[in-house]
């Protein structure tokens, strides 16, 4: 139990009591109180408790898994490189874990066995306890479980020596076996989610105009230039060129589940990419632009300009996205940004509503069944290759990788190609 004691200073009394620092010394630390004496020294009790408490769990031989993922994350991962987004999924999953019994384990009791069954959990489906990773995650989301745990575990040997090794040396990533269904019908195969028609596309627009005003733009700029959900939120006027007819993706926008914010962040691989666009979408988006100038007029004072908000979080930054109407008073802080795909009142048209439109497109239009936003992306990849274009032109368009990425969409995606190619024997004979 810590020591401690009072002393009045003036008219304010003090608290102070000795708490050991990196070495194992003992320091004393001394915290104002109140004037009144007793009040004090409940002040110092309470805080002579929590230390012991919190003491008390730092000991290595009681640090739990839990804890230690707590502690690595707030240590290592979020004061450490890595992207924000990445660093918001490690986050997300590492919540995720503490359902799993093997959170609640001290360290020590920790073994390789216990993180193998983990991890076999993890990609190969089931339930334990309050974790239920269902019929198994993607081999990207499996591999954050492992890079987390392992990353977890060596600090604990070093810097931390609450262990004197990692046992996640041991485990192994299975492979899931792929068993092909027999009996699948046609309807119920994955190939048999289409690109969109131009017919279907028309459909789609004329939907939207009815029920959706406001989701248009972004669904005809995706299907013009493939962008992703994020990449179109996050498009400003400054990155459209409308004379010499490209765009500028620099950035993507989502909402963070963590910090319950919306955030304006890098693209998906953190790299900007010039995309050249048609004649249609040019005269999409000067119109467009005409009808944002009525829109300011028609709401006046009440239409809402965007901004965002730089947020400093250990060694880490934040751009928040926050919306204001005229007649608010903006804050010191906040940096106006304008965004293209907005609300009719000037709010950003969020990738969240965006997508929930498309959602009840499906629900709603024949033929539309299991369609979602990112199906744009996949019909601008068809439409493109299936008419000529080179491959790795339409890699970097898309902002791939590798162009097998490319590549195998198209392959999915259509079966008229795949037919034509089957029919080109019959030229033989």
């Amino acid at each position: 139990m810590a020591k401690g004691s009072v002393r009045k200073k003036g008219k304010k009394w003090y608290y102070r009591f000795y708490v050991e620092d990196a070495s194992g010394k003992l320091i004393q630390k001394e915290y104002a109180g109140t004037e009144s004496k007793s009040e004090t020294e409940k002040l110092l009790r309470a805080a002579m408790d929590d230390y012991d408490s919190k003491k008390f769990i730092a000991k290595p031989e009681n640090i739990t898994l839990g804890e230690l993922l707590d502690n690595w994350a707030e240590e290592e991962l979020k004061t450490g490189p890595l992207a924000n987004g990445t660093v918001q999924l490690y986050l997300h999953s590492i919540k995720r874990m503490h359902k799993h019994p093997i959170s609640k384990r001290k360290l020590s009791t920790v073994t390789s066995e216990h993180l193998q069954g983990l991890m076999d959990l993890v990609i190969f489906g089931g339930k334990e306890g309050d974790f239920d990773a269902k019929n198994g995650y993607k081999k990207d989301y499996a591999n954050t479980y492992h890079a987390i745990l392992n990353q977890a575990f060596r600090y604990a040997v070093f810097p931390k020596k609450y262990i004197t090794f990692n046992p996640m040396q041991y485990v192994v990533m299975r492979k899931k076996t792929s068993d092909a269904d027999l009996f699948v019908t046609e309807d119920e195969s994955e190939e048999n989610i289409k690109p969109l028609t131009p017919e279907m596309y028309k459909d789609l627009i004329d939907y939207m105009e009815k029920h959706h005003p406001d989701a248009i733009l972004p669904v005809q700029i995706s299907y013009y230039t493939g962008l992703r959900i994020g990449e179109v939120a996050g498009l400003t006027w400054q990155d459209i060129n409308l004379t010499e007819q490209y765009l500028t993706v620099r950035r993507s926008v989502k909402y963070s589940p963590q910090r319950h914010k919306v955030e304006i962040g890098t693209t998906k691989r953190s790299k900007v990419r010039i995309v050249d666009f048609g004649d249609t979408l040019t005269e999409i988006l000067k119109e467009s632009k005409k009808r944002r100038k009525q829109e300011e007029k028609e709401y006046g004072p009440l239409y809402h300009n965007c901004y965002y908000k730089e947020v400093r979080e250990k060694n880490r930054t934040y751009y928040e996205y926050y919306p204001l109407s005229r007649a608010e008073e903006v804050p010191e802080d906040y940096n106006e940004i304008d965004f293209v795909c907005r609300r009719t009142d000037g709010t950003l048209m969020r990738p969240s509503s965006v997508g929930t439109a498309c959602k009840y497109a499906s629900q709603k239009l024949p033929g539309f069944e299991g369609f979602h936003f990112h199906v744009l992306r996949h019909t601008y990849t068809t439409n493109l290759l299936a008419n000529g274009a080179k491959p790795k032109d339409v890699q970097e368009l898309l902002g791939h990788s590798d162009v097998s990425t490319t590549m195998n969409i198209y392959a999915h995606a259509s079966r008229e190609s795949k037919k034509s190619s089957a029919k080109l024997l019959d030229k033989i004979s």
